[in-house]
C-alpha cells in the first residue's frame, strides 16, 4: 500500500500489470485468477476490456444496495446480456458469478436509522464508505473461498466515486495468505470516457443515479 498523501493508484496498477507480464514470460502458463466485483454493465466494459488479457476474470454481481428490485434486475440483465456479445469478455471466457439480492444486507450496513443525516448525503459521503466496505467485503470473502489470486471493483471507474476509499477498503481487506487487493482508479486514462463510448457503441443502459434509494432521491432533488 503507498502511504504518500496523494497515491497514484494508476501508476500503482501498471507496476503490479507489469510484473504479471514479467511473470507470465518467465512462466508460461495460465493466468492468474481475478474476481471482479461489478456494479453494472456500463462500468464493466472497461475494466473489463483493460484487464482480460491479464487475467482469468470472474465478474461477481452483488449489489443489495440498488433500489427498487425492478433497477436490480434491470441493472443485472443489461450485464447478463453484454458479456456474450462484449468480445474481450468472449475471447477471454470471462465468467458471471451472481450473489443473492439481499436489500436488508445494505440496510444494516449503513445503519441510517442510527444516523438519519446519512440519508441526504451526496455521494464520497460516510453512507457511500459503508456501501463500498459491504460490497468489497462480500467480494473478498467469495475471492477467498473460492481460492482467487486477485479480487478487485469496478466502482473507481466513476467520477463520483472516491477512490482513496475504495483503495484504502481493498488494501485492509487483503490477508498474508489469500487474494491479493488490485488497486486501481479506473476512471484514469480516460477509462470513464472510454466507458461511455462503449456504452454508445453497445447500446448499454445507463442509470441516471448510483442505485440506493437515497441516491434516487437526492439525484431526484438535485
Amino acid at each position: 500500500m503507498n502511504d504518500s498523501p496523494n497515491p497514484n493508484y494508476q501508476k500503482q496498477l501498471d507496476r503490479i500489470l507489469a510484473g504479471i507480464v514479467k511473470q507470465y514470460a518467465l512462466v508460461p502458463g495460465r493466468k492468474q485468477t481475478l474476481l471482479l466485483h461489478a456494479c453494472c454493465a456500463p462500468c464493466s466494459s472497461y475494466v473489463l476490456e483493460y484487464l482480460a488479457s491479464y487475467f482469468e476474470i470472474t465478474v461477481y454481481y452483488y449489489n443489495p444496495n440498488i433500489y427498487p428490485p425492478e433497477e436490480y434486475f434491470r441493472r443485472l440483465g443489461e450485464l447478463q446480456n453484454f458479456l456474450p456479445v462484449f468480445p474481450p469478455a468472449v475471447q477471454n471466457n470471462v465468467k458471471l458469478v451472481l450473489a443473492q439480492y439481499n436489500p436488508n444486507e445494505y440496510d444494516a450496513a449503513v445503519q441510517i436509522e442510527k444516523t438519519p443525516s446519512l440519508a441526504d448525503e451526496q455521494e464520497r459521503g460516510e453512507r457511500c464508505h459503508r456501501c463500498y466496505l459491504l460490497r468489497m467485503k462480500k467480494a473478498y470473502e467469495y475471492a477467498a473461498a473460492n481460492n482467487f489470486d486477485w479480487f478487485t471493483t469496478t466502482l473507481s471507474i466513476s467520477p463520483f466515486k472516491d477512490a482513496e476509499k475504495i483503495n484504502a477498503i481493498g488494501n485492509g481487506l487483503q490477508a498474508e495468505k489469500g487474494p491479493k487487493f488490485l488497486t486501481s482508479d479506473f476512471k484514469k486514462k480516460n477509462g470513464f470516457l472510454r466507458s461511455l463510448e462503449l456504452s454508445s457503441a453497445f447500446g448499454l443502459y445507463r442509470q441516471q443515479y448510483c442505485g440506493c434509494r437515497y441516491s434516487l432521491k437526492n439525484t431526484h432533488h438535485t
